[in-house]
């Protein structure tokens, strides 16, 4: 069996869903050269809506970050994968899981968890007021 160079490589979850993936680029960078990481915040926020859109079921609104940790840096040109899970469904407010791999560019095929995080949402009526999530 063959070691990775990459002493964080580790495996993608199976116990969640991909939601998103997309390849940072020059424009998205800090002073240091890494990416910032507001954008990184954002597109944690974009794919942790997936999920609860489809519980959801109408107009939904982003009411906490409850944790945000960055393990790593995130470089231009890697390629992230946002995978996420429901972790409770409320009366009005659905709290999810969002963890973030990056695929290096030098180092395809291996995944580090760079970021995770975990937001919850509220379902929102057409007034901007909580409204209760639709029960299956």
């Amino acid at each position: 069996m063959s070691h990775s160079p990459n002493p964080h490589a580790e495996p993608l979850p199976t116990d969640q869903e991909l939601v998103l993936k997309v390849i940072p680029m020059p424009a998205d960078c800090n002073a240091n050269g890494d990416i910032f990481g507001g954008w990184v915040m954002a597109q944690v926020d974009l794919a942790g809506a997936v999920l609860p859109a489809r519980h959801a079921r109408g107009r939904f609104a982003t009411i906490a970050v409850n944790q945000f940790i960055f393990k790593h840096p995130v470089k231009v040109g890697d390629i992230l994968s946002f995978f996420s899970r429901v972790q409770r469904i409320g009366n009005t407010s659905i709290t999810v899981q969002v963890e973030v791999f990056a695929e290096r560019f030098s180092s395809q095929g291996e995944y580090m968890k760079v970021t995770e995080a975990t937001l919850t949402y509220v379902a929102i009526d057409k007034d901007g007021k909580p409204r209760a999530i639709p029960k299956d």
